[in-house]
């Protein structure tokens, strides 16, 4: 069985009519074009990277790049998308999660959400690809705008649904879900993502015990007022 998968991962991909890629191979070349630009533009920043190396180390043509990406600026938009759905992906499980949440359960959702945003703000290359994104800032606003938007922006009305779910199940009490969401994501990834951007080595178990005191604190702040 595994030597079948094997073989099966190593057969050239099948083509469509006329020679044309499947939807399958176009997506699993565009998956590794963004990949590639991901690690180089993190390894030598905007500036240093070029069409012409990301070409060269995703093993395709420049026409086929150009096709797909008009110039570096929106290649570089596309690895800031995939970047945002990995950072939305733990909020996506938090939510779901949520939703069958028992009564009471608010502060382990939101105790298994701060440990996977903290793990994920701390994967190799995040805090390379935000120093980037701030390199180029004044040069190409939009983008940073988009990082802001698409990435922080978009984590805040994730979390802040989840927060909802929270109140409606009468586990939580907030006024505004978003400035409370705002509020959470600060003090779990505030700290841990300046020392990150400045490469400043972190201590893992203080680090934990910074993290359960924000969930802790955060939870005081929300429990539903009684009597």
């Amino acid at each position: 069985m595994a030597q079948s998968a094997t073989a099966d991962a190593n057969e050239p991909p099948k083509r469509g009519s006329g020679g044309r890629p499947t939807r399958e191979e176009a997506a699993r070349r565009e998956a590794r074009i963004v990949e590639v630009a991901t690690q180089l533009f993190m390894e030598r920043g905007f500036d240093a990277t070029s069409i012409d190396a990301v070409a060269e180390a995703a093993g395709v043509s420049k026409p086929t790049l150009y096709a797909r990406y008009r110039d570096k600026r929106a290649l570089f938009e596309a690895v800031l998308e995939e970047r945002v759905r990995e950072w939305l992906a733990p909020l996506t499980a938090a939510e779901a999660e949520a939703l069958q949440a028992k009564p009471g359960g608010a502060e382990a959702v939101l105790d298994d959400l701060s440990r996977s945003l903290l793990a994920r703000s701390q994967e190799p290359g995040a805090a390379a690809l935000t120093r980037c994104i701030a390199a180029q800032a004044l040069q190409f606003p939009e983008m940073a705008k988009l990082a802001y938007e698409e990435g922080w922006l978009r984590g805040v009305r994730a979390v802040g649904r989840l927060l909802d779910v929270l109140a409606a199940q009468g586990q939580i009490q907030v006024d505004d879900s978003e400035i409370a969401a705002d509020l959470f994501l600060n003090l779990i990834l505030g700290r841990s993502s300046k020392q990150a951007l400045y490469g400043i080595a972190f201590d893992p178990k203080a680090q934990e015990k910074r993290r359960r005191a924000a969930v802790a604190l955060f939870l005081a702040g929300v429990r539903p007022h009684r009597g």
